[in-house]
């Protein structure tokens, strides 16, 4: 980030610094967390992942871009999840190559190669001090690092490896000239390994497409991605067009093995990482359950907290303040506390509602603690009371989590998950006289039961025509949303409810991580009538 001393105030420096101590490991100072990650696992994840790795092989990834938040001020940056996975590392402008052998390279040999940022004393001025090569040997365990700049000239020719293993590449990268920036790097490793471009968002859907396509579902994706299909991108690539013009399971089938062939090292990218990141180790575990054990407490705080006169915002700020006191550097997506009908909008994020009144509150919120995301929601009376209403469709959701719970053991198919959770909803709602057919769930529960969680909220991990494996962390998560002006009675407008869990796969049955957060409607009140530490807490009033 490139910023003029003159517009850039101490206050906002001082913002930077106190964020750069918690996003980089090169930070002054010993007053830092000691449960970070250390270097011998992310070793092991590199070695994991060249076991899996074929033949005369190498992966490459790379850090991810930087965004800009307002004009020469960037948002605060996230790493690639997958490059820290398998580092350490934290900043942006670099790229790893894994190998699968030992590379000869005159009396010595390597099988791995990192290209980092270098140090550069004026921007760390401004925004914290970075590792460059030596910090990364010295500090992540790495024997073989150089600047980024040296990326270009290194004797290396990718084009004699069997297979070259990588992520899609990233289309949005900003035109920095420098030698060392992530554009030279990304532009030098296509020279090297004769990469054809392709663009990210066409890749994202294709691969949608590939694996969460059924003949079952197909008509659905297509629908989700068809205001970009008269784009000439989509036009101009031939599998979505021959998908579209015959869009059954034949089709379908063909287009995946063609993508498979066509983008061949991308797809291996994702199903090797996949395959890695949706086992949870013991090490991650740690992290991974204390991000989620304080989003529970911050949601139990948050419902002894509420009053009607609150707004979305203020109660989402009692979250956040319980999710810092507990170290969690960040959230893993953007908070929603939805209000009534706010809460019939899957992913409302405005959360800027005055009043919550006397409805019914959804929060879905979830702490990031070193890289690692919760994923909880609770849904609540602002007024600490269910109506009769709001309390059938509460139960509702809850008996569904209970069975769906029964189910998450170890080789369990994860559709059974998704089955049972429709069985349940359609039969209740059905029941309720909300719908008369059980095809027409969907109407009233629009999105999936369940998804992986890890060092991202929809972690990586396969879905189709898979069984559920000790070690994974995963959501339970049925909901209701029934929007004003629906097509059932009145008395259910504006109802939307949703009870999200995350719960550790084993071997004969799951544990639910997010338990300190009431679910029993009972359980919900009795919390809603207890004190709170915010009690009592008056701001002067705004002039």
């Amino acid at each position: 980030m490139k910023l003029s001393g003159k517009r850039f105030s101490l206050s906002v420096l001082a913002c930077l610094v106190f964020i750069q101590a918690f996003s980089q490991t090169a930070t002054t100072g010993d007053n830092l967390p000691t449960d970070y990650l250390t270097p011998a696992f992310h070793a092991g994840r590199r070695q994991a992942l060249r076991d899996l790795m074929p033949a005369n092989s190498v992966a490459v990834i790379f850090a991810y871009p930087e965004r800009v938040f307002s004009k020469d001020v960037n948002y605060v940056y996230h790493p690639n999840p997958d490059l820290y996975y398998f580092s350490g590392y934290k900043e942006p402008n670099a790229v790893l190559l894994i190998f699968k052998d030992m590379q000869a390279d005159g009396d010595s040999s390597y099988n791995e190669l990192f290209f980092v940022q270098h140090r550069d004393a004026a921007q760390e001025q401004w925004t914290g001090k970075r590792l460059g090569a030596a910090g990364v040997k010295a500090k992540l365990g790495f024997k073989r690092v150089y600047d980024g700049e040296a990326f270009a000239k290194f004797p290396l020719d990718l084009k004699k490896y069997s297979a070259i293993i990588y992520d899609a590449l990233p289309d949005d990268i900003s035109n920095d000239p420098s030698a060392g920036g992530l554009k030279s790097l990304t532009t030098v490793f296509k020279d090297k390994g004769e990469i054809k471009d392709v663009d990210k968002g066409v890749l994202a859907d294709l691969n949608l497409i590939s694996k969460y396509g059924t003949p079952q579902n197909l008509q659905r994706i297509l629908a989700y991605i068809g205001p970009k299909l008269n784009t000439s991108l989509y036009q101009g690539n031939p599998l979505i067009k021959e998908l579209v013009a015959k869009p059954d399971s034949a089709t379908l089938v063909d287009v995946k093995a063609k993508m498979e062939a066509e983008y061949a090292g991308i797809a291996q990218f994702d199903n090797l990482t996949s395959a890695l990141r949706s086992i949870k180790t013991a090490e991650e575990l740690v992290l991974l359950k204390k991000s989620v054990q304080l989003s529970s407490i911050a949601h139990a705080e948050a419902m002894r907290a509420v009053t009607p006169n609150m707004s979305e915002r203020e109660l989402e700020g009692i979250m956040l303040y319980v999710h810092k006191k507990y170290g969690a550097e960040d959230e893993g997506y953007g908070p929603i506390v939805g209000a009534g009908g706010n809460g019939c909008i899957l992913h409302y994020e405005e959360n800027d509602a005055t009043k919550l009144n006397n409805q019914l509150v959804l929060m879905d919120v979830g702490a990031m603690y070193h890289g690692y995301s919760a994923d909880v929601t609770r849904t609540f009376p602002a007024n600490g009371k269910f109506t009769d209403e709001q309390k059938a469709i509460y139960q509702i959701i809850y008996d569904a989590q209970e069975e769906v719970f029964k189910l998450c053991k170890e080789g369990v198919p994860y559709s059974d998950l998704e089955a049972k959770t429709r069985e349940i909803l359609s039969s209740r709602l059905i029941q309720l006289g909300i719908i008369k057919d059980a095809n027409d769930v969907g109407i009233y529960y629009p999105h999936g039961v369940s998804h992986y969680l890890g060092l991202d909220v929809h972690d990586k991990g396969a879905y189709n025509g898979v069984s559920l494996k000790a070690g994974m962390v995963i959501t339970v998560e049925p909901g209701i949303y029934i929007p004003a002006g629906s097509a059932c009675d009145k008395k259910w407008w504006n109802i939307g409810v949703r009870i999200e869990d995350d719960v550790l796969i084993g071997k004969d049955s799951g544990t639910v991580l997010s338990a300190d957060a009431p679910r029993k409607w009972q359980d919900v009140e009795k919390t809603i009538a207890e004190k709170s530490f915010f009690d009592g807490v008056n701001l002067p009033v705004l002039k």
